[in-house]
């Protein structure tokens, strides 16, 4: 069963940090993981992937200011914001695509949680 449950959003001021963390069934961890963000009137914008081997990739335009980890123990999906601006502001969810495990960056992403609010204030 795919569960995916995000958490750790809210308020911020602009050069704030938050950490999201992404609660997932087993099933769901065991492949690929990626957190996405979603502004009003706008797409949905892939921010960064993380295989089954714990291999990473960013958005060009956010490396350096958000980092994505794993604790297989819980596991669970984090996604470390720092520097954060009024701009960030987004619903940000997580994902997984059940049955990939690599080259996650190009995988299709249909299964995801309900998401976490994330105001930045300037």
């Amino acid at each position: 069963q795919v569960q995916l449950v995000e958490s750790g959003g809210g308020s911020v001021q602009a050069g704030g940090s938050l950490r999201l963390s992404c609660a997932a069934s087993a099933y769901a961890y065991e492949y690929c993981l990626a957190w996405f963000r979603q502004a009003p009137g706008k797409e949905r914008e892939k921010l960064g992937t993380i295989d089954s081997d714990g291999s990473k990739r960013y958005e060009q335009s956010l490396k350096g200011r958000f980092s994505m980890s794993k604790d297989n123990a819980k596991n669970t999906l984090y996604l470390q914001m720092n520097s954060l601006k009024p701009e960030d502001t987004a619903m940000y969810y997580c994902a997984s695509s059940i049955g990939f495990r690599s080259n996650c960056w190009y995988a299709q992403f249909d299964s995801r949680g309900q998401g976490t609010q994330v105001t930045v204030s300037s």
